[in-house]
């Protein structure tokens, strides 16, 4: 019986699967992130782990778990979190979750979009303080949507979707990434890629989608902002660290930018303390794939990727 260590609390569904397929699965029921060093006890023995993105994998941690770890089945699309090459040095195999949380985060995406350009967030805060307000002309007057651009960094699965409902708000759409989209899907959204200064300076909203790496660590800063403008606005539901936090609070205290939509952090869950003092931010704490039925295929895939490989079988979406 292979031993399943899992990080974090999942939907029943996934372990479900784990333990139909005859593994033994060990797991931290906590709502609260696992300590360190209670983790790293955890996992000894462990023929795969189910990781969250909270958790670190790294040669220390798969030291402790030992020779006999295959597989590390990160829930999640992105797994800037787990050392691949330690991995592959090991001899273990890493998996994510991709294709399953495209909607819903793109849903998130497009409410970010809404909240900032309509000072919905702004709004609410106004009407839940009790003070005084009154409908008029040019109170809270925010900007439409139709016929702005909104500019797509990073064109995956995730950008695509956001991609698709802003043009369903009246919206043309900008990308740039490292190779171009096929061809129908330039077709279907009516766009072109362009470099990132072109992008930033031709875009109303600018919307983060790429994967965090080395090369992407404040891809956009002082001077990035400053393309942007102090009518636009910055989304950003892919990883914190893409987003120079400090430059961001100068830009929006500044006027450098209108305003910003932000689900991720830079050093989550930490918030920049400039950040919560603004009004013209929105702040979500990691909503993405927050909904039940995106977190329990993230899970389920997960838990296949795993059974796959104790198996014999080939994942079903492996990294690299």
């Amino acid at each position: 019986m292979a031993t399943v260590v899992v990080t974090g609390r999942l939907p029943e569904e996934a372990f479900a699967a784990l333990r139909g397929a005859g593994h033994e699965v060990r797991a931290w029921e906590r709502e609260e992130r696992v300590p360190r060093e209670e983790l790293l006890g955890l996992v000894a023995g462990a023929d795969a782990l189910v990781t969250l993105v909270t958790e670190k994998v790294d040669p220390e941690l798969l030291d402790a778990a030992g020779t006999g770890l295959r597989v590390v089945a990160n829930v999640a699309v992105g797994y800037d979190n787990v050392d691949v090459a330690a991995c592959a040095g090991r001899g273990v195999v890493v998996t994510n979750t991709p294709g399953v949380l495209e909607e819903a985060t793109a849903d998130l995406a497009m409410a970010l979009v809404l909240m900032t350009t309509r000072r919905l967030g702004e709004a609410e805060r106004l009407v839940r303080s009790g003070r005084h307000w009154q409908w008029g002309m040019g109170f809270m007057l925010g900007r439409g949507l139709q016929g702005r651009t909104l500019g797509v960094v990073g064109l995956g699965g995730i950008g695509r979707a956001t991609a698709r409902r802003a043009r369903a708000f009246g919206m043309q759409v900008l990308y740039t990434g490292r190779r171009d989209a096929p061809a129908e899907v330039v077709e279907e959204l009516s766009t072109r890629r362009v470099e990132l200064p072109e992008l930033l300076e031709a875009a109303d909203v600018v919307s983060l989608h790429l994967p965090y790496s080395l090369e992407t660590h404040h891809l956009v800063g002082a001077d990035e902002l400053a393309r942007l403008g102090p009518t636009s606005y910055l989304v950003n539901t892919a990883r914190g660290p893409v987003v120079d936090e400090e430059a961001l609070v100068a830009a929006l205290r500044g006027g450098t930018i209108a305003g910003a939509g932000l689900d991720v952090y830079e050093h989550e869950p930490r918030v920049h303390p400039g950040l919560l003092e603004l009004e013209n931010v929105v702040l979500l704490p990691h909503l993405g794939s927050a909904t039940v039925e995106t977190r329990t295929q993230m899970a389920l895939l997960a838990a296949r990727n795993v059974v796959a490989v104790l198996g014999g079988q080939e994942p079903l979406t492996p990294v690299g």
